[in-house]
């Protein structure tokens, strides 16, 4: 394409992507115009061949590149242009094609279709690069942004294992207590039931001595005067 032909980019757009046609508003009769706001063009536009929707911003990405890129001259851009205006004629692909080569070549007197080659590789090779420092690109974005989201990952799992041990940890010595709180509730009744026993043993032999030397008082007040 020519590079003082007016909307290039318009032209490369038509080429790649089919853009919805906005109904025709009736405007109401008034002395005062009113504006109507203007809907928010679709994230999303369908491609050309209806094989799939393809983002909008990078749709306006590439038709920028390759408006910057364009060559001088007919080349593969009006033949791809040519060959649109083909499809409402009811022709067969090839018919297509042939036709509109014949267009391209009386357009701008060009017999070798070498041109077309040319020209397309070099705009794929364009897209090509510029795919290649994208990848780049996002690789890199997801190292710096992803990985500082990784190491978070990373620190909040150390302290999760560092908070199990812990927990663990504790776990044992509130099973060491209750171990230990058993083994004192035996040693409470052992210790109770020997000194209980004592006591009673105690009892018994105090009450032996009592008895004996209260009978030998009584006997005493009584046999001696």
């Amino acid at each position: 394409m020519a590079d003082s032909e007016p909307g290039i980019g318009k032209k490369i757009l038509s080429l790649f992507i089919n853009e919805s046609t906005e109904p025709t508003q009736v405007k109401p009769v008034s002395d005062t115009p009113i504006e109507q706001p203007k809907p928010a063009p679709a994230a999303t536009v369908p491609n050309v061949a209806g094989t799939a929707n393809v983002d909008r911003k990078f749709v306006e990405h590439f038709v920028d590149l390759l408006e910057k890129a364009n060559l001088p001259g007919p080349d593969y851009f009006e033949f791809k242009q040519a060959l649109q205006s083909m499809d409402s004629l009811g022709l067969g692909e090839e018919k297509q094609f042939q036709a509109a080569w014949a267009s391209f070549k009386a357009m701008g007197g060009i017999k070798d279709q070498a041109i077309l080659k040319t020209s397309a590789e070099q705009y794929l090779s364009i897209l090509s690069k510029d795919r290649e420092s994208f990848l780049k690109d996002v690789e890199k974005a997801i190292k710096e942004r992803v990985g500082s989201l990784t190491d978070e990952v990373k620190k909040l799992e150390d302290n999760n294992v560092a908070y199990a041990q812990e927990i663990a940890n504790l776990q044992k010595k509130i099973d060491d207590n209750k171990n230990r709180l058993g083994q004192i509730s035996g040693e409470v009744a052992e210790q109770s039931s020997k000194l209980n026993a004592n006591r009673d043993s105690f009892e018994i032999t105090y009450q032996s001595f009592v008895e004996q030397m209260n009978s030998d008082l009584n006997k005493i007040n009584q046999y001696i005067k």
